[in-house]
């Protein structure tokens, strides 16, 4: 068979082992086997089409440098051309000055790299890399593009061909702002730009971000003000939603009314309220009639003298508690209380429950704070909104201790089971805290006893504890069960303190000065979340506090 004949019957085997080694009759193994060396591959289309097109020009990697706009790289080869020129920063100042704006920009858009890199020779854009004609039409063309700050065209650079340029005299080197300067306008450039704004500072930046922050809680503290007034004026109040609503916090303006329905001092029936009010209130005057002239009796002496004890040392560093009709209020409202609860009658640290319902109360009659501004209540409020107040604190604050009345019996057995509680809770979350407490004979009772009898009033300031009431008015049982899980995480709080001090002497100064007095919402708010996470954990679960017996 001559070569012809052996071409032409080529395809025909070929086309019969195709047919033969099918995908289907081929054995498993070999179906689905990858591409090995020698082995034919048909061309594929793509491949096809490319042979048609005309081989493109090979790009050299001076080319492809020429054809490449990089920001980040034009330091670099500054760096370089400065290292080649040998040129002297006396020399390179006024052409660094004149030459233009987009050196000025470069370096201020990249502070740091700039310090960086060129620390020792440090000056961007240089005359020597190209003719001025040059350097101008491309800073030219990077205006006409909107290059900003930041943006660089890489420029040619042939340094063996093109012959420096006489630079011009040194001029006087740029006046820079002070800091004066620049806290009063906030924005400054190092020289003025043509056609382009001045970058703001960060001071700006940051000023500009805490009004928008200021701006949008706002509309989410007005937000929530609107649904939570919508929610109280319906017809039936719904207490187990509004607790719901209110637990992260309830809006100032709509704390009064929501502390006396939470407080069970106000009916959920809307038509109800102002009938109720009423009544209550002339009820209380009443007492006040009834029992306030015996407060000189021998009976009762002991009793009045430890209220005209306490009233002057509360909250003293507000010049509003100072104030004699303020603390005749305040003699009132816990003698009436002493009387109508014999049982356990009048102690020391009932005097401060009473002052976060007078606050948040006397908010529904003057939009001034009492804790930051100076109000003087003779002259701001008549005798009947006075009256008002001074009622509504008496029943909220008897509806409060009705839930922690043990805690002021005889021997206070309330508190005492409570601390005992704070400790064995404490030693199953944080081990070692609790250890070196015992190791340095600190006692729970010395420290935590004034947490439970005042319920952190003395800890906090008058702001972190309304905002706490929010959620102890929402939470169920709140100042008696859920205040122990926000003990247990106040003094977690305060572990890496606590575990610094190796004596006695610095736990107790530590833990009975407590460093609060800028706290805000935001602090009491993560003591409230880890509260509850810890009562989520222990509440429903006892036996977590029960140290397991060794049988």
């Amino acid at each position: 068979m001559n070569d012809s004949g052996a071409r032409s019957a080529m395809p025909q085997v070929s086309e019969g082992l195709g047919r033969a080694m099918s995908p289907q009759r081929r054995p498993f193994w070999k179906r689905n086997a990858p591409k090995v060396p020698g082995r034919s591959v048909q061309a594929s289309p793509v491949r096809e089409n490319l042979k048609d097109q005309k081989p493109r020009k090979t790009l050299s990697f001076q080319d492809f440098e020429d054809n490449t706009s990089d920001a980040w790289d034009d330091a670099e080869d500054e760096i370089i051309a400065l290292s080649e020129a040998k040129l002297s920063f006396e020399n390179l100042l006024p052409a660094s000055v004149n030459h233009g704006k987009t050196a000025s920009n470069h370096q201020a858009s990249l502070p740091q790299r700039s310090k960086e890199t060129t620390a020792e020779n440090t000056v961007p854009d240089f005359p020597s890399q190209s003719s001025p004609g040059k350097s101008d039409e491309m800073s030219n063309i990077s205006r006409q593009k909107g290059v900003g700050p930041g943006v660089g065209i890489r420029q040619q650079s042939t340094p063996e061909d093109v012959t420096p340029p006489v630079l011009p005299p040194v001029p006087t080197p740029p006046t820079f702002p002070t800091s004066e300067d620049t806290a009063e306008s906030g924005d400054w450039t190092l020289t003025p730009s043509e056609g382009r704004p001045n970058p703001p500072s960060r001071l700006s930046r940051q000023l500009g971000r805490a009004c928008s922050d200021d701006k949008s809680l706002t509309e989410r503290e007005g937000a929530k003000l609107k649904k939570v007034n919508e929610f109280i004026a319906g017809p039936n109040t719904d207490l187990d939603g509004l607790k719901k609503m209110v637990w992260s916090g309830v809006p100032r303006e709509a704390r009064p009314t929501v502390w006396k329905l939470l407080s069970n001092y106000l009916p959920a029936n809307v038509e109800r309220r102002s009938m109720m009010l009423e009544r209550k209130r002339e009820e209380y005057f009443r007492f006040v009639d009834q029992y306030y002239p015996s407060r000189t009796q021998e009976l009762h002496v002991e009793t009045w003298r430890q209220i005209q004890v306490d009233i002057p040392r509360m909250n003293s560093q507000l010049p509003f508690f100072r104030q004699s009709s303020i603390q005749e209020i305040y003699e009132r409202v816990l003698f009436i209380w002493a009387i109508r609860h014999p049982a356990s009658g009048y102690v020391q640290g009932i005097n401060d429950l009473v002052t976060p319902f007078f606050v948040v109360f006397l908010s529904e009659y003057t939009d001034l704070d009492v804790i930051t501004e100076d109000f003087d209540a003779s002259q701001n409020l008549d005798e009947k909104a006075l009256c008002s107040i001074e009622a509504d604190c008496f029943w909220c604050l008897s509806k409060l201790l009705d839930g922690i009345q043990d805690n002021y019996t005889f021997a206070q057995p309330g508190i005492q089971l409570k601390v005992n509680a704070l400790r064995e809770l404490v030693k199953r979350i944080d081990a070692p805290l609790h250890a070196h407490l015992e190791a340095h004979m600190v006692e729970y009772l010395q420290f935590a006893f004034r947490w439970m009898n005042n319920l952190l009033m003395r800890e906090l300031p008058l702001r972190c504890t309304i905002r706490l009431w929010d959620t102890y008015l929402a939470e169920p049982q709140g100042f008696s069960t859920f205040h122990l899980y926000v003990c247990a995480a106040f003094l977690i709080r305060w572990r890496k303190d606590l575990l610094r001090k190796g004596d006695f002497q610095g736990l107790m100064l530590h833990l009975q000065n407590l460093p609060t007095i800028h706290w805000g919402d935001d602090e009491v708010n993560l003591i409230l979340a880890e509260a509850y996470r810890l009562k989520y954990m222990f509440a429903d679960a006892p036996n977590h506090l029960n140290q397991k017996k060794n049988t």
